[in-house]
């Protein structure tokens, strides 16, 4: 029997295409005519040769209308300002079948069109309500479970939905790296909070698997299995044919996956729930039996436009709308639950407009429960922060066998060593940390066995083997893709980017991603990390923008993020504490900015005076989120505030200063550079006669303009100022690298104006 509904009257052709759509089941139902088979048992295929049972069709179906009737509920209510999302899953209600042939403790990261999928996942746990869940959401209520109200996404934490925003392809890189994650725990000894064979799950549309960051989780895919190393992630490709108004070209997905090494296709169609489960289910086994990669291309359409803003009449004729609609998957489920005498028309009508009624009246309810109504309610998840507990985790040192075995014996141990420059006591603080948290991992380009292109880690994979210290794809998206998938499975992960110029190709991933996933499942999920990133320039012109980038700003940018830079060595080792516990105490995503040019110094102000060399703390020290350095206690005539490479700078500046002007110079080192400590900053500045700031950022985007926010808001904005800052350029190579950053002479410059 063909599902095709009747053609739409000329009537009817400028209607709202939601209502086509819901009119079209009705009339479909209403006017089914085909003949009947033997109503199958419980245990029996829906249809023959399907490998769907009647009960799971059945529960399908009604997932399938669950999944309509919101979309439907939200475009009416959208007007009354009942409802504040309109991106549906219509036509693509064949995800339930996902659902259904997977467990709710593998990891799903799905697109916007989940409806159908998180319906029948539901079912996994007894007592949860999908209609409900789901209209808090959409009515933007406080009380929705999955971001307390501030977006409209599939979440659930009971059902392991790690919520997504708006995605088009940013998801992909984490849930490659939970897949990962989930074999590194059993390599590591880790305990995982779900079963040993969980896969990864994520769906994306046709068009965005076209897109940089799709594909680079497609090529860290099979870069690995390449290796024979597992990695579960079913990735699922729901093709509608159309990305908003560009269509995909005929057969583009599968000519593009179908036959991609070490990534393994299977397609499956997801308008028809009798024939496609079959293929749906041998994805999900292959996938958990194998652990490799797999693809599976689902077919569906889209019905009733991208949005509900999306008035599709006005760019696509009216033949084609009808074609399209005449795909509506519910047809083809209505004419199988008859065709197979399951289900009667008048049962099938009845479940639709039950169905309905549920919807509605949840969204009736959901419109009368409280939003947010507080910027502190807003912000809540964003950036937790228990002072106490981050202290008391970051000063709880390791266990003295394990620091021995880490640094080869008690002789050994850092501290009782000479003074050293900041990339050895970089080092000796990342064993402290590996010795002290089993589940730490360090990875990114060269990290392993070379130590980092400046021999920073150089030692740890000896010290601590290759499952905890290893080498990945030149890929930055995919290092903090697996950050995040670690992050996921209970892990600490220390990924490595090896240039700050380097991150900027990556940088969604910890904007849009890691440092949101907090935000939007209201601090039921989260991604501690700590990322460290070889920065900033004075490399003696080596490299060039590349290997000089100071544009901190992109990360100053992101809200919740924290971002250390320290200048010396014994700094480093403190905030390395620090940071580690605001991850593992509050999932906090941490930044830590390592400063090139300062790794191997050890003078100050001569050769071989040994000034920037620093004794390694003891293993129960640690720096408070947000504390400063003074340089200079008391000296008022002439403060600088500063940071990284400027504070040594700063104190060589200072020493020329006091003996031209007579001065006192207090050399304020700011040490976090998000969140900036403004008390702090006005604490130092309500005693000084003469501010100076040096910011090796760039003039029009860099560090200083909060230090100067700060001052001003503080009342001390009358203190004559000045500002020494990089140029608004890119760095360029060798000597003219020193014209447009910042310089000692540049500095003393500045105070003589002030004089």
């Amino acid at each position: 029997m063909s599902t095709v509904a009747k053609p739409i009257p000329a009537r009817m052709k400028g209607l709202n295409r939601a209502e086509i759509c819901d009119v079209n089941f009705q009339e479909f139902v209403r006017d089914w005519n085909g003949s009947v088979a033997t109503t199958p048992g419980a245990g029996h295929s829906i249809l023959p040769g399907s490998a769907l049972d009647a009960r799971g069709f059945r529960e399908l179906f009604e997932s399938q209308l669950v999944s309509r009737h919101l979309d439907l509920m939200a475009r009416v209510l959208r007007v009354q300002n009942k409802v504040f999302y309109t991106i549906g899953s219509s036509g693509h209600e064949g995800n339930a079948m996902v659902a259904r042939a997977t467990r709710h403790t593998d990891p799903a990261f799905l697109h916007y069109r989940s409806g159908g999928f998180m319906a029948e996942r539901f079912r996994k746990l007894p007592g949860m309500d999908p209609v409900m869940d789901s209209a808090l959401s959409f009515a933007a209520s406080k009380d929705d479970p999955a971001s307390g109200g501030r977006h409209k996404v599939w979440g659930s934490k009971p059902l392991w939905v790690l919520p997504q925003t708006s995605t088009i392809a940013s998801h992909l890189p984490k849930a490659f790296g939970t897949a990962i994650a989930i074999e590194q725990a059993r390599r590591i000894g880790h305990a995982l909070p779900i079963p040993q064979d969980s896969i990864a799950i994520c769906s994306f549309g046709d068009a965005s698997s076209n897109h940089a960051t799709a594909q680079t989780a497609f090529n860290a895919a099979a870069w690995t299995a390449y290796q024979k190393l597992p990695a579960p992630v079913l990735f699922v490709c729901e093709d509608n044919g159309i990305g908003i108004s560009v269509k995909t070209p005929d057969g583009w997905v599968a000519r593009n996956f179908a036959h991609r090494p070490d990534l393994d296709y299977f397609a499956a169609d997801g308008l028809d729930l009798a024939s496609g489960y079959g293929d749906v289910e041998r994805a999900v086994e292959h996938c958990r039996r194998t652990r490799r990669p797999t693809f599976l291309h689902l077919r569906t359409t889209r019905i009733m436009g991208h949005a509900g803003t999306d008035f599709e009449i006005e760019w696509r004729s009216i033949e084609e709308l009808c074609a399209v609609e005449a795909t509506d998957p519910l047809l083809r489920s209505a004419a199988i639950a008859l065709e197979s005498g399951l289900m009667s028309r008048d049962e099938i009508l009845g479940l639709y407009e039950d169905t309905r009624k549920k919807c509605f009246a949840a969204a009736e309810a959901a419109d009368r429960r409280p939003r947010l109504s507080s910027l502190q309610e807003v912000m809540a998840p964003l950036a937790p922060y228990t002072p106490g507990a981050v202290k008391a985790e970051a000063e709880r040192a390791p266990a003295a066998e394990a620091r021995a075995r880490a640094f080869g014996g008690e002789d050994k141990l850092p501290e009782k060593q000479a003074p050293r420059h900041l990339a050895i006591q970089i080092n000796n603080a990342l064993h402290d940390l590996f010795a002290k948290y089993p589940e730490t991992l360090l990875f990114g380009e060269d990290v392993a066995q070379k130590g980092g292109v400046y021999t920073v880690t150089k030692g740890l994979q000896k010290a601590f083997g290759p499952r905890r210290v290893f080498n990945t794809l030149l890929d930055e998206t995919i290092i903090l893709g697996l950050a995040q998938g670690f992050a996921n499975m209970g892990m600490l992960p220390l990924p490595e980017i090896q240039y700050l110029a380097y991150l900027h190709n990556a940088a969604d991933q910890i904007r849009g991603e890691a440092a949101s996933l907090q935000f939007f499942s209201n601090d039921q999920y989260r991604n501690p990390m700590v990322v460290r990133i070889a920065s900033l320039g004075y490399q003696r012109g080596f490299g060039g923008h590349f290997h000089n980038d100071n544009s901190i700003t992109a990360l100053r940018d992101i809200p919740g993020l924290v971002v250390g830079c320290p200048s010396r060595g014994d700094d480093a080792a403190t905030m390395l504490r620090t940071l580690a516990a605001l991850a593992k105490v509050d999932g906090r995503v941490c930044a830590f900015l390592e400063p090139i040019a300062l790794y191997m110094t050890k003078d100050l102000h001569e050769a071989g005076d040994g000034g920037w060399l620093t004794e390694y703390p003891a293993p129960d020290q640690a720096m408070p989120l947000g504390e400063g350095r003074v340089y200079g206690e008391g000296n008022n005539d002439l403060v600088v505030f500063t940071f990284g490479n400027g504070v040594p700078m700063s104190l060589r500046a200072a020493r020329t200063i006091e003996a031209k002007h007579g001065w006192k110079v207090r050399v304020c080192d700011l040490r976090w550079l998000v969140p900036l400590n403004e008390a702090w900053i006005r604490e130092q500045a309500a005693s000084a006669k003469r501010i100076l700031i040096v910011d090796e950022g760039r003039r029009s985007a860099g560090v200083g303009e909060g230090i100067i926010t700060a001052v001003v808001e503080g009342g001390f904005g009358a203190r004559p100022f000045r500002r020494v800052v990089g140029a608004d350029t890119f760095t360029p190579l060798a000597g003219a690298a020193f014209l447009v950053i910042p310089s000692e002479e540049e500095i003393v410059a500045a105070a003589d104006s002030l004089a």
